[in-house]
């Protein structure tokens, strides 16, 4: 069968794009023009992403402000003082808080798609924020005239249409971002906040139909930025249980940088169940120098065990996974930061990890490089066999660390 492949996170944004952005930013810049920058950066990724051949694709997030804040761009109603996330190398970030009622989104997901969809070919898929990443935006001391519940009402009914506004222009599927999984298990090992975060996303599934949830899906990594991670030593034990509880029909799970995949594959593969699709992530561009390294041991584990078979016998478990194996060339592109215009929370691109080196896999593992600038596309690799190893190739694999420290194509 065909091996399913997904884009995930954004696609490192040109040198011509962020200088138009600071540009803009510091009013050096009409919005006339940088609209026609922003035009430019869009249809330049989608025509480099479709030439992948990926059969889905993505408008790599090129005009969205952050992956997390989009939806407060314009409000009026916030202030600079929310909660703060710490970082394994010290640094953080801040978010915002509401300061009154009621709560709206500025923006929604679908203005992004609809943007792509005037120039992509191929299914687009679009990347929604959570509701429970947007519950931390309520002060924890409560607010005057406006409370707690009345605000996760509005933002269930505002992340509710974020969704359904995809799914009705069309979108392949929707992606909840959901990257603060596992930070809640830092901040409350209890496991409380987890489950209520689990609990509020839910009450947002809940509105839409099993035949609509099979479209969405949920991704899950230890929340990257500037080459470090807020929850990375936060065991994946502790959240998968939860997690598979999201009324959802996909999941995209970041596993590159686990130290042990094969016992998280294993929980997988005991919470998985029939009709369930999972997208498991394999290269870890936050440590390149080890690729060669990391990717053959990957392989190995992947094909040495049953992970992959199916238990339940007849029924249908969806685990994709695409294995790779060494051959990478990685060329870092540098990048100026671009301070997030929401109050410096979000995207700043430093260095992205772009893997260019084409790799032909082959049924018993051989491997071989292919000249610079070869293309195969991923619906010429072949089939999946019952020992999990390809048979075929893939020519391009594109990988940053931007926002997440999550995998552009999880597969």
């Amino acid at each position: 069968m065909a091996i399913p492949t997904e884009p995930i996170g954004s696609i490192p944004r040109s040198p011509e794009f962020l200088a138009a952005m600071r540009a803009h930013a510091t009013r050096e810049l009409s919005d006339e023009r940088f609209h026609v920058a922003e035009e430019a950066a869009l249809r330049d990724t989608i025509d480099r992403l479709e030439a992948t051949g990926s059969p889905v694709i993505t408008d790599g997030e090129q005009s969205k402000p952050s992956f997390a804040t989009y939806p407060l761009s314009g409000l009026e109603n916030l202030a600079a003082d929310g909660v703060t996330i710490p970082f394994a190398d010290g640094h953080t970030r801040q978010l915002p808080r509401v300061t009154r009622g009621p709560f709206r989104y500025g923006v929604n997901a679908v203005t992004y798609l609809k943007a792509a969809q005037r120039w992509a070919h191929r299914p687009l898929k679009q990347a929604v924020i959570s509701a429970s990443a947007l519950s931390l935006l309520y002060p924890q001391g409560g607010l005057a005239g406006y409370e707690r519940e009345v605000f996760l009402k509005d933002l269930i009914r505002e992340a509710e249409k974020d969704i359904r506004e995809c799914l009705e222009a069309g979108a392949a599927c929707v992606q909840i971002d959901f990257t603060e999984g596992r930070l809640a298990l830092k901040l409350d090992p209890s496991g409380g906040l987890l489950n209520s975060f689990i609990d509020l996303n839910n009450r947002v599934l809940e509105h839409f139909t099993s035949a609509d949830r099979q479209k969405i899906g949920v991704h899950t990594c230890p929340g990257g930025d500037h080459d470090s991670t807020h929850s990375a030593d936060v065991d994946y034990a502790g959240l998968l249980p939860a997690l598979f509880r999201l009324k959802v029909g996909r999941f995209y799970i970041q596993l590159a940088s686990e130290p042990d995949r094969r016992r998280v594959l294993s929980t997988i593969r005991d919470l998985l169940t029939p009709g369930q699709l999972l997208f498991v992530g394999v290269p870890d561009g936050g440590h390149a120098e080890r690729a060669e390294d990391a990717l053959g041991q990957k392989l190995k584990q992947r094909l040495a065990g049953d992970d992959f078979d199916n238990a339940a016998g007849d029924d249908e478990v969806g685990i994709r996974v695409l294995p790779l194996r060494a051959g990478f060339k990685i060329e870092r592109l540098p990048g100026p930061g671009v301070e997030n215009l929401l109050r410096g929370f979000g995207l700043e691109h430093w260095r992205h990890h772009v893997v260019l080196g084409p790799i032909v896999l082959i049924a018993g593992g051989v491997g071989k490089d292919l000249a610079d600038g070869d293309f195969v596309t991923p619906r010429e690799s072949g089939n999946v066999f019952s020992d999990g190893i390809v048979d075929g190739k893939l020519a391009l694999f594109l990988e940053h660390q931007d926002r997440r420290r999550c995998e552009l194509l999880g597969n």
